[in-house]
């Protein structure tokens, strides 16, 4: 009589043995570090929403909206435009007044200040070559002091980039003449000034 062969065991071969138990807790704990990195990604990326440290909101980026809101050629508002060029930004010219001045040696240093951009900036006329303009912002809320130079390299007269501040009182703008002679500027109340 012929033998009739015995079929493999297929249980046994198509359930595969279960994995130590290291491996499984290994791949469990990768998998929950992975989801807290994700959740801790999107906090970083996303912000909390909480408070800053003056118990105040936090001072926030302008949106896109906010810039889209701007008159035409005005290109910076706020901490966007700390340390730019106030006449490449669209600041300066009628969009800003004089919020301090001071004459220094034959010189004439000013705080230039914008409200449409929410920045001011030293200037400096009837100045020599090698003198210098200074500008510094005192430290508003989450705001850190800033200060910004610029020095005379050609004709009589020169700015430097801008710092951001919130009213024209906040900043003061400094001369250091290359004669030696030196001031600040004393605050005033914003007045129509000279373009620029």
């Amino acid at each position: 009589m012929p033998r009739t062969p015995v079929p493999p065991d297929y249980r046994a071969s198509a359930i595969p043995a279960p994995g130590p138990p290291r491996r499984r807790i290994a791949l469990f704990v990768t998998g929950v570090v992975g989801a807290l990195l994700v959740v801790a990604a999107a906090v970083l990326l996303l912000g909390t929403g909480g408070h800053g440290p003056d118990g105040g909101t936090a001072a926030a980026a302008p949106s896109a909206s906010a810039v889209a809101d701007l008159p035409a050629g005005v290109k910076c508002v706020g901490a966007d435009c700390a340390g730019k060029d106030p006449e490449a930004m669209g600041c300066g010219g009628a969009r800003a007044t004089t919020a301090g001045s001071a004459t220094v040696g034959s010189s004439y240093v000013e705080v230039r200040y914008s409200a449409v951009c929410g920045a001011a900036w030293g200037r400096i006329t009837r100045a020599a070559v090698g003198d210098a303009v200074r500008i510094s912002a005192r430290a508003q809320g989450s705001v850190p002091a800033r200060t910004e130079s610029g020095r005379v390299a050609r004709a009589a007269d020169g700015y430097t980039p801008m710092v951001a501040v919130s009213a024209p009182g906040q900043a003061t703008a400094c001369a250091t003449l290359a004669a030696g002679a030196q001031g600040c500027t004393v605050p005033r109340a914003a007045s129509p000034g000279a373009t620029g």
